[in-house]
């Protein structure tokens, strides 16, 4: 813990004990019903190794494989975006826009509801695509990214799972791959690179070196992937589709501009993430 917070390493004490967990092979109960437990010189190494990677800047995620999102356990590797508590606003706010038709079956008559069709577009992990589709079981998901290395991950994640059988993968610029589609979607998500080059110096060193720059820098003011990622959306959806985007720092007005500039966008609204930022825009296509 000494070496990890000598090094400045956020949430060091939380670090500490997930890399002994993973050196270990074992689970936070065994770790504290057995304090009497020495490490033999093997998981010491490993331990010691993985703690001299932390404090040199590597993030905790990438050295055990894995964080959690919507109560599941995803694998990351430095090929994936490290998912992250904000984004679970957009999976709360794709799941009250959907309402009923978020249902498997149609409540006053008991019958089968009808099939939904989603898109994840920068599935990264698959922590969204997957996610929707464990909570939405009569949905057929696509997940899209520009990285090939980020779909394999993504594809490990949906089996793990047991959702691989529900989901397309995709490996296309934004919403390319579903051009012949128009008008079939019911919802798209996004959580899209918004971060801006110019902001660079000042992100923690664990995520500007590490975490991968395409998924990160949505251009030079970080704000240049909405516009034709909304206009695609709108090609997509079906009258009354629901589009859902998680938004970075100060970008929630230029967003806002570009929905009323498309004009066939209403109820367009934005939740704001615990911190007060604007974290989370919806919108219905008219």
């Amino acid at each position: 813990m000494a070496r990890l917070r000598a090094a400045h390493v956020p949430s060091h004490t939380l670090a500490t004990e997930l890399l002994l967990m993973h050196a270990l092979g074992r689970d936070r109960t065994w770790l504290y019903t057995h304090p009497e437990a020495r490490l033999d010189l093997p998981g010491a190494e490993r331990y010691f190794a993985l703690i001299e990677r932390r404090a040199a800047g590597e993030p905790t995620q990438y050295l055990t494989g894995k964080q959690e999102f919507w109560g599941l356990e995803f694998e990351v590797t430095p090929a994936v975006l490290i998912p992250r508590p904000e984004t679970e606003h957009v999976m709360e706010v794709a799941l009250a826009r959907l309402g009923p038709r978020g249902f498997i079956i149609h409540l006053n008559a008991g019958l089968p509801r009808e099939k939904l069709r989603v898109a994840d577009v920068g599935t990264g992990s698959g922590c969204l695509a997957v996610a929707l589709a464990g909570e939405l079981p009569h949905a057929e998901v696509f997940a899209m990214d520009i990285s090939g290395l980020a779909l394999e991950v993504a594809r490990r994640n949906a089996t793990r799972h047991h959702v691989a059988d529900r989901i397309h993968f995709l490996q296309t610029d934004l919403l390319d791959a579903l051009k012949q589609e128009a008008h079939s979607f019911d919802l798209i998500v996004s959580n899209p690179p918004y971060v801006a080059r110019k902001d660079a110096p000042q992100l923690q060193r664990e995520v500007r070196d590490h975490e991968p720059a395409a998924a990160l820098f949505g251009g030079p003011s970080g704000v240049e992937f909405y516009a034709r990622l909304i206009e695609e959306a709108g090609k997509l959806l079906r009258p009354g589709g629901i589009l859902v985007l998680e938004l970075g720092y100060n970008s929630a007005e230029h967003v806002r501009a570009i929905l009323k500039e498309q004009k066939c966008w209403t109820n367009v609204a934005f939740t704001n993430d615990l911190a007060g930022i604007p974290r989370v825009t919806a919108a219905d296509l008219i």
